[in-house]
């Protein structure tokens, strides 16, 4: 443990537990503190978790014996508190959108190119068994030439009652910001970067009044479409068709299938480390499970992937410059949105190594 990484948290709001719940048990990790603009919830998290110390973001950044920041702050603050920790000399670990603005969004891989620092963004999924099971086989070729992807992801949506709705309905939020990096990263694991887009939204309500929360009984503007569906050209060649909604009263979600010239692959949710990954052969009427191996620890594999690797000097596979092409790519469909034109996308994914099948989030030596 004398070599384990130095972690500090920034935002000790609901999902923090589901990082601290990983990241406390993780040999390749110490969580020195939590911080919080709300001292006494970093001082509560704290408590519950064995850290020692809470406190402020500008205490946290301050110490030298943290290393890497874990940006759990409020999406429309990523950006500032990412930039912070870097210009603190910080290795970034950001919850997902890396920023609202693409702008934003080169700064952050900028300020970490020119300190030679690691910044990092989820989804983190895509590291777990699932996802990575899924690339495997695409790589073997089980479903030949990749052609084609489908996507969906529809719920009701927040209630009138939702704690945290006027967040939800605002700009950074909305399915397409909050639930797209999912299923948009799942996709560039198996058809490559894409390439260009052309998206189409609506606003099934326009206004809303939040029962709960800070705004409760004041009337809110929604922001954001809460139906959008979009069609992706990859650079490859490929295309695919997503759909994120909070207007569906039909609960599709995690639904993700890439077809190709001799099989189609059914993907695990997107949202998860794990799932049934399914193959259709050519000519079949059944589907056949494939085998899913791999890690499945949870939130938090992102940033223990950036701890491994500035210790053996290898390079990260839950690489910024990956979310910043999703934020491009997501930027550039609300962009197509407001347009009705495509809208192309300049950046590309970068290739990054598998996760080895044998990976132990709980094995230092690994």
């Amino acid at each position: 443990m004398t070599d384990a990484v130095g972690v500090g948290v920034i935002g000790a709001g609901r999902i923090s537990a589901q990082y601290l719940d990983n990241l406390t048990r993780f040999p390749d990790l110490s969580v020195v503190m939590i911080a919080d603009l709300l001292p006494e919830r970093a001082a509560a998290q704290a408590a519950a978790y064995g850290v020692p110390l809470s406190g402020t973001p500008d205490e946290l950044l301050a110490r030298p014996d943290i290393e890497l920041v874990i940006n759990l702050t409020i999406p429309a603050a990523h950006a500032a508190v990412s930039l912070a920790a870097l210009e603190a000399g910080k290795h970034v670990w950001s919850e997902k959108p890396f920023a609202l603005a693409v702008e934003d969004g080169r700064k952050l891989l900028a300020a970490a190119a020119e300190r030679g620092l690691r910044i990092g963004c989820a989804p983190d999924t895509f590291l777990g068994a699932g996802l990575q099971s899924a690339r495997r086989a695409v790589e073997r070729g089980d479903i030949g030439e990749p052609l084609s992807g489908l996507t969906l992801f529809e719920v009701p949506g927040p209630q009138d009652d939702h704690p945290i709705l006027k967040t939800l309905l605002s700009r950074g939020a909305g399915p397409l910001w909050d639930m797209g990096p999912y299923y948009l990263t799942a996709l560039t694991q198996t058809l490559g970067s894409f390439a260009s887009v052309f998206g189409v939204g609506r606003i099934a309500r326009p206004r809303r009044t939040p029962l709960n929360g800070p705004g409760a009984g004041v009337e809110h503007e929604v922001e954001v479409s809460t139906h959008v569906s979009f069609v992706s050209r990859f650079a490859g060649g490929q295309t695919a068709s997503s759909t994120v909604s909070w207007d569906s009263p039909h609960r599709r979600v995690g639904h993700v299938e890439i077809v190709g010239s001799e099989a189609a692959l059914s993907l695990p949710d997107p949202n998860e480390f794990t799932g049934p990954l399914r193959l259709l052969p050519r000519g079949a009427t059944d589907w056949v499970k494939l085998p899913v191996t791999g890690p499945v620890a949870g939130r938090g594999l992102g940033a223990l992937d950036i701890a491994r690797a500035v210790r053996s000097g290898r390079p990260h596979r839950a690489d910024g410059r990956l979310a910043f092409h999703v934020l491009e790519t997501i930027a550039a469909v609300t962009a197509s949105i407001e347009s009705g034109a495509p809208v192309d996308v300049t950046s590309r994914a970068p290739q990054v190594d598998p996760v080895p099948e044998d990976w132990d989030p709980y094995d230092i030596s690994h």
